[in-house]
């Protein structure tokens, strides 16, 4: 036993021996461990996916992604290069370089920084070419639009900021996200999932392979295309209408919600936010007096004018203080109290005949008689039952639609009023009310909804941009609800009666806006500015039977609703149903006509 327990601990100590001069002849003796540790590094590259494309209802690719590169630095490990070539091949000025690279110094000296964004693909190759340790490029792409229409609607991506980063761990230093429009309410589905590629670097930065073959890279998942309801060629045309002119153009499809066309006008080129001129050009729009970056279709919040007259006949009906037989008398306007003018049409009118001719007079009867209904106690009782009428129609609030930046409107409630008026009104003190003005405010949005709300004959879909998302079966389930408004649908017809009439008759507020054989049902719209000429608006439906697009359009400064705005959206109804333009006389009017907007253009720049 002696024996064998000195054997085995002269094995034990044989074995620590070789280990201990191993150990010395590695550390002490041969230095090519420490060289290869020295003289390599893992580089980790985050892989940035290309964002997902967009497209228009019928396959029309509206945003690409193309390829695109960014200019990296670590500051530990840049070494003397030469700045000249750099700046040359990176298309900036030498200051620049520098600049750049001691900002990314005081950010961190191990961490990768953005030095120049958006190099070309020549660019790239021109840097590969060279020697500059401590910096590398990182692919990635930028936006582009083939049709350069919609640059409100689909948004821009900018570089994200230091709050994004510690909101969102997906976010570094030198990432994109969208911005506003589609780019960022769709941002999570746009984006895609980032990569990761581990490459072995020597000490001059020059990549010597993949690490472990490539066996620790995670590929990147390119973002997911979206099929949106927009018509490119409408909304084309949408845009050529109304240039030179301030406002919005809204078309949805009634049967399901999907938005045709959204106009903001003045708009932009959505390629203007792209690039290296990005934010010279953002300085110029956000400069410019007429503020093309303000989605004015669902961010403007406008008096709706005579297209709520629909709105105030419906809920009369429903109350039962008219009948569609009664009849009011008209001469030149609402003589009780501070009066309501009016202009010259035949009296008396019923309701059918009100909304053909669009008489004021009628509406502030109608209005008064929900409000000073003796089934409630009181003025203020009975205007908050007017407020639930009114909300049902999706005023004064948010429609929840997929669209960024959706403002709710205003509606006043009995609040508003006993806050001016210290709780001394009545209905004549809210008698603008009646023709869409006073403290109404509605988005364009909202007048185009209240348009597909009477093509449904009492109800409406959440209005919504996008169609489909690749992969996905359906859309959120908000869009698929119908919204029914508190007026029975047996109460439309007539008011539908009266809107054909005010397109079709002799007498009609909307006779520009007809077009032979679609049975257009329109309402115009005069809304009071206290800024200048009048505001123009209408809002339409067709077919009258099976309609199938509902318009509304607002011009800022129009004046009577009826002379701009109707031609404007029966140019959209007819396009959109016929494919084709038989007026081109009026187009070509409608193109040349040009608004002073002294409101806007007389602010300093």
């Amino acid at each position: 036993m002696n024996r064998r327990a000195a054997i085995i601990s002269l094995f034990i100590v044989a074995a620590f021996a070789i280990i201990v001069l191993r150990l010395f002849d590695i550390q002490i003796l041969d230095d090519s461990y420490k060289r290869a540790a020295r003289n390599n590094v893992l580089r980790q590259e985050v892989q940035h996916p290309p964002r997902g494309e967009v497209y228009d209802r019928n396959g029309e690719l509206l945003v690409r992604s193309i390829p695109s590169y960014d200019l990296m630095a670590i500051p530990r490990d840049v070494q003397a290069f030469d700045t000249i070539a750099l700046a040359r091949i990176a298309g900036v000025t030498p200051e620049k370089i520098t600049t750049e690279l001691r900002r990314a110094s005081r950010y961190s000296m191990r961490r990768p920084s953005l030095i120049i964004k958006q190099l070309s693909l020549e660019s790239k190759l021109l840097f590969d070419e060279g020697d500059f340790p401590g910096f590398y490029t990182v692919y990635r792409t930028m936006r582009s639009y083939p049709r350069k229409i919609a640059g409100n609607l689909l948004g821009y991506i900018s570089e994200v900021d230091e709050a994004t980063i510690q909101r969102d761990d997906y976010y570094q230093r030198g990432d994109y996200r969208g911005m506003s429009g589609i780019e960022r309410t769709y941002e999570e589905v746009l984006r895609g999932e980032k990569g990761l590629k581990v490459n072995v670097v020597d000490v001059h930065g020059i990549t010597q392979g993949a690490y472990m073959d490539g066996e620790a890279d995670l590929q990147p998942i390119p973002g997911t295309a979206i099929t949106t309801s927009l018509d490119a060629d409408l909304q084309a045309l949408g845009e050529e209408l109304m240039r030179d002119k301030v406002g919005s153009i809204i078309a949805i499809e009634p049967a399901t919600g999907e938005i045709l066309v959204m106009v903001s006008s003045p708009g932009y080129d959505p390629d203007e936010l792209v690039g290296r001129d990005r934010g010279n050009n953002y300085i110029k729009l956000l400069r410019n007096p007429r503020h093309p970056l303000f989605n004015r279709g669902v961010m403007s919040r406008y008096p709706p004018g005579s297209t709520f007259k629909l709105v105030n006949g419906l809920i009369a009906l429903q109350e039962g203080v008219i009948t569609t037989s009664q009849r009011y008398p008209c001469h030149g306007g609402y003589t009780i109290g501070r009066g309501v003018k009016c202009h010259n049409h035949p009296s008396p009118v019923n309701l059918q005949q009100a909304v053909q001719m669009s008489c004021n007079t009628y509406f502030c009867y109608a209005l008064r008689d929900i409000l000073d209904n003796n089934r409630y106690e009181s003025t203020k009782d009975a205007f908050d039952v007017w407020n639930d009428y009114v909300y049902s129609f999706g005023f004064g609030r948010s429609l929840g639609s997929d669209l960024a930046g959706e403002l709710s409107g205003f509606v006043p409630t009995r609040a508003t009023y006993d806050r001016i008026y210290h709780g001394r009104w009545n209905s004549l003190t809210v008698i603008s009310l009646s023709i869409g003005q006073g403290e109404l405010g509605c988005t364009p949005l909202q007048m185009a909804n209240l348009a597909a709300i009477l093509a449904n004959r009492g109800y409406y879909y959440t209005p919504h941009i996008v169609r489909r998302i690749d992969g996905r079966d359906s859309l959120d389930a908000r869009f698929y609800e119908k919204h029914y408004t508190k007026v029975d649908p047996s109460h439309f017809g007539i008011v539908v009666e009266g809107m054909y009439d005010a397109v079709h008759k002799a007498g009609g507020t909307g006779r520009l806006a007809y077009v032979p054989g679609l049975d257009i049902c329109g309402k115009t719209g005069t809304a009071q500015n206290p800024h200048g000429k009048d505001h123009a608006t209408f809002l339409c439906f067709a077919p009258k039977d099976d309609p199938k697009i509902a318009v509304s359009v607002y011009v800022e400064h129009g004046g009577f609703g009826g002379s701009v705005a109707a031609p404007i959206a029966s140019l959209i109804v007819e396009q959109y149903l016929t494919d084709t333009i038989t007026r081109p006389a009026l187009m070509d009017y409608i193109k040349q006509t040009q608004i002073a907007y002294p409101y806007y253009d007389r602010q300093p720049q």
